[in-house]
């Protein structure tokens, strides 16, 4: 399983897995999309590289995610696919390839915008097979 969504009363909540830091990245990437668009209908044209660093892993997922949010707001960019590299280097650095394109209301199936990603229940943690997220966005 990638992710699930959780029962939230007014935001949307998920927890996403994976079994290492890479691939939880990229399911909790795929979540905040698929609370927003259809995936199936975003293509992956458009390339966009991140860079980020952090002291520890768990803030650098928030600041991952955040960055991805601030793209789709700021550059009307929709993503569907994501090969994501976290090394522990003095904290913890993220290398990411977000795959997407242009928002197109017509084709995309757009559903609810992510205005934020909040910290309230925010984790990130290793659990027995590998790692576990848990996100609250803000709707």
């Amino acid at each position: 399983m990638k992710y699930k969504f959780l029962e939230h009363t007014a935001d949307v909540m998920f927890e996403a897995y994976g079994r290492d830091l890479d691939e939880v990245f990229a399911n909790a990437a795929l979540a905040v999309f698929e609370v927003q668009c259809d995936l199936k209908k975003v293509g992956s044209e458009i390339k966009n590289k991140i860079k980020l660093k952090n002291e520890n892993a768990e803030d650098l997922l928030l600041a991952f995610l955040e960055e991805l949010v601030y793209l789709k707001d700021a550059k009307y960019l929709l993503f569907s696919k994501f090969k994501v590299a976290v090394k522990k280097r003095n904290g913890f650095e993220l290398e990411a390839v977000a795959f997407g394109e242009k928002i197109n209301p017509e084709k995309h199936g757009l559903k609810t915008d992510v205005k934020a990603i909040t910290l309230h229940e925010f984790f990130l943690k290793k659990i027995k097979n590998g790692w576990k997220c848990r996100v609250l966005l803000d709707i």
